[in-house]
């Protein structure tokens, strides 16, 4: 474990990674937090991605890092962040919300090393 992902937001997890009932499966983890509480970057890197058209997610920023590792953030209120814009770790990048299909305010947090989704527990310290 060399990547040290610190957490975005502090809360209790409400949904855990991997399977879920009726056959839908998680692939990140779902923190109960306050909606407007700070969204920070989980380790340095570069936005990927701003905006909501990936399904269900509501509002999503995407982050890439270095040795093949991307964090994912979403169901946002918003994002202060740009696409293309570098990123400090722990820098504030977004709000928290219940967009997409939640529906209490929450951060979906992914973590995917290259295509591959992992369970981000493990790797936040």
């Amino acid at each position: 474990k060399n990547n040290k992902f610190a957490w975005p937001i502090r809360g209790p997890i409400i949904s855990q990674f991997g399977p879920k009932k009726g056959g839908l499966y998680n692939d990140g983890i779902n923190i109960k937090a306050k909606e407007g509480a700070p969204v920070k970057a989980s380790e340095d890197g570069l936005v990927a991605y701003v905006g909501n058209e990936l399904k269900g997610y509501g509002n999503l920023v995407i982050i890439k890092h270095s040795g093949g590792w991307i964090t994912a953030y979403a169901h946002l209120l918003k994002s202060s962040v740009k696409r293309g814009q570098k990123i400090s770790k722990l820098q504030p990048i977004a709000f928290v919300g219940s967009t997409g299909n939640v529906d209490s305010s929450q951060l979906y947090f992914g973590l995917r090393k290259g295509r591959d989704a992992v369970n981000p527990e493990v790797y936040l310290k």
